[in-house]
């Protein structure tokens, strides 16, 4: 049956939770702050190649901490647009609470929450993680990167383009294809690919969107500023991010 729990509680049983993830853990929550005891229990759960999906509305990391998250290769992260849930899950717990990540630990404010497990609640469960998983669906579209901005790189690179889905209905321009049609020859999800992109510097991170650095434009990527479907990027066909 599941549980009742106040503030004492959540902070204890979010711990006991993530401590006891053993295949998957899930971490839903608008805010991406991370303090010091947070940080130990991911580590953990990377050197135990234990698969963990943060899935976040606002990021205030500091640029050492993006850093040190991108090293987490267990860890992966993604943007979800008016998030406000708070939901923490492992593949045998869940915890539905007022507490967001960032205030895992501390006791300034009155929270309250409800545990559920899987064994004794399993269709409330099930419900819950349904739900969580249409969150990670909809957000891996717009999944950031976190990757770092140089100033040198920020101060050449082209304007803001928005990327989804929808670039996959556009034309491809002569030799070179949208980011959806690239993404899908090389089987991968247009978010994956753009991660990867980022990830070796052909694009950079400005808020939750993508922009092309000076290393994209030497490798022929080219920004489409202006068409029905919004700004998209073309990538040349023979393209393969490492």
């Amino acid at each position: 049956m599941a549980k009742f729990l106040t503030t004492t509680g959540t902070n204890y049983q979010l711990e006991e939770l993530i401590k006891g993830a053993s295949e998957r853990l899930i971490l839903i929550s608008p805010f991406l702050k991370l303090n010091d005891r947070m940080k130990e229990l991911l580590e953990d759960k990377n050197r135990l190649k234990i698969d963990v999906r943060i899935v976040y509305g606002k990021s205030e990391l500091q640029p050492q901490e993006i850093e040190w998250l991108r090293g987490l290769s267990f860890v992966r992260t993604s943007f979800c647009k008016n998030l406000h849930a708070k939901c923490y899950m492992s593949e045998e717990l869940c915890i539905i609470t007022s507490l967001n990540l960032y205030e895992f630990s501390q006791v300034n404010n009155n929270e309250m929450g409800v545990l559920i497990q899987r064994s004794e609640d399993g269709q409330l469960y099930k419900d819950a993680y349904e739900e969580a998983q249409r969150i990670i669906r909809i957000s891996d579209e717009v999944r950031i990167s976190l990757e770092r901005v140089s100033a040198t790189a920020a101060a050449t690179t082209a304007p803001t383009a928005t990327e989804s889905e929808k670039d996959s209905e556009t034309e491809s321009s002569g030799d070179k294809l949208t980011s959806s049609k690239i993404a899908a020859k090389l089987g991968m999800k247009t978010a994956q690919f753009l991660d990867r992109a980022a990830s070796q510097g052909f694009l950079a991170q400005e808020g939750d969107k993508h922009v092309m650095t000076p290393k994209g434009e030497q490798a022929g990527v080219e920004f489409v500023a202006k068409s029905r479907f919004g700004p998209y990027f073309l990538w040349p066909q023979d393209f393969h991010p490492v």
